[in-house]
């Protein structure tokens, strides 16, 4: 409106991590509490948030999916579940019996804001990848969301439909989840591999 003209936002790939990195920074998580939660954020492609904020009773193991509610956009959905992720968490969850989160925050008494009032805090879980991340060796700029990214990315990898992607991360658009696209090894080899035969 003023005729002065406004630059445009660079965009920039999100960080991506290799699965052998994924294992190198997820072993050095100590606390059983983060490392469960880290794990299950990897291996469903969850929302830091919606991680954080499972109740026992949204892994459903017979079906082998996770039941995100309310997640962003107030819309519910579900993801499949590794099948090598069930019995890990179920020993987690034998630890505390928390009937109403998966991860509860750690046990401070019966006075208010006790575990079953309370989920891990989500400052805890970044703190906790944080930590590992230096310990790991690992030089990327990675944070918890780089988990989410990797899982995208990996499934591409694997040749796992666009479409289903989109529906398991709760991306509305398409062009939303094509982003990852981008960041293939598979498919920037394959690119250059035809541009080659054109030329």
């Amino acid at each position: 409106l003023t005729g002065v003209p406004v630059p445009k936002r660079r965009k920039h790939l999100p960080v991506v991590l290799s699965t052998g990195e994924v294992r190198r920074i997820l072993a050095k998580v100590r606390a059983p509490r983060f490392r469960a939660c880290l794990r299950l954020l990897y291996a469903c492609g969850l929302r830091l948030g919606e991680a954080c904020r499972l109740a026992p009773t949204d892994i459903d193991s017979a079906r082998g999916v996770v039941v995100i509610r309310n997640a962003k956009g107030g819309t519910d959905r579900q993801v499949p579940i590794p099948p090598t992720m069930i019995p890990p968490l179920r020993e987690f969850w034998k630890t505390h019996r928390n009937p109403r989160w998966l991860f509860p925050a750690q046990s401070c008494g019966h006075r208010k804001g006790s575990p079953s009032q309370r989920h891990v805090p989500l400052g805890a879980v970044q703190k906790a990848f944080k930590l590992a991340l230096v310990a790991s060796g690992v030089p990327k700029a990675a944070h918890v969301h780089t988990l989410r990214h990797s899982y995208a990315t990996h499934l591409l990898e694997a040749n796992v439909n666009l479409r289903l992607i989109q529906e398991w991360l709760g991306h509305r658009s398409p062009a939303t989840t094509s982003v990852y696209t981008h960041m293939t090894e598979q498919g920037s080899q394959a690119g250059a591999q035809q541009v080659a035969r054109l030329m």
